[in-house]
């Protein structure tokens, strides 16, 4: 049986949890995750876990700080007027920020005054270890 290796366009299920045991994401209610093996479109750990895989095979893995260390002054400090006018902020709301050229960045809101917005820059996942519960369902 043929195995996923780099530049294989393949489907994935996947279930991630948090150190607790906790679901954070999971793919097996909807649609099965595509991408092509070696584009760097999923987290490293994530794609590396699936080269090998047989299609059918399921694997649990983990991966320590899967998005990264959590870096404690990693913040952003915006003007208010560049807010629009109705905005609201509230401490611990969370954003995804996307850039013009397609990239985003996770931002939480830790303090605000009238004239400024602090807001944390790390992805909400970030310093914790994960783990995927993996599925191959195709390479296509």
């Amino acid at each position: 049986m043929a195995t996923a290796k780099k530049g294989d366009k393949v489907r994935v299920n996947y279930t991630g949890k948090l150190e607790d045991g906790s679901i954070f994401m999971t793919t097996l209610m909807g649609e099965p995750i595509q991408f092509i093996l070696g584009e760097g479109r999923v987290i490293p750990g994530f794609e590396k876990a699936i080269i090998g895989m047989e299609v059918g095979e399921w694997k649990s893995i983990v991966i320590p700080e899967a998005y990264g260390p959590h870096i404690e002054n990693f913040t952003s400090v915006e003007e208010r007027s560049q807010m629009p006018q109705d905005f609201e902020p509230v401490i611990g709301e969370q954003f995804q920020i996307r850039e013009r050229d397609g990239r985003v960045h996770h931002a939480k809101i830790l303090s605000f005054t009238d004239t400024e917005i602090t807001f944390d820059m790390n992805h909400p996942l970030a310093g914790q270890d994960l783990t995927f519960d993996i599925n191959l369902v195709e390479i296509l």
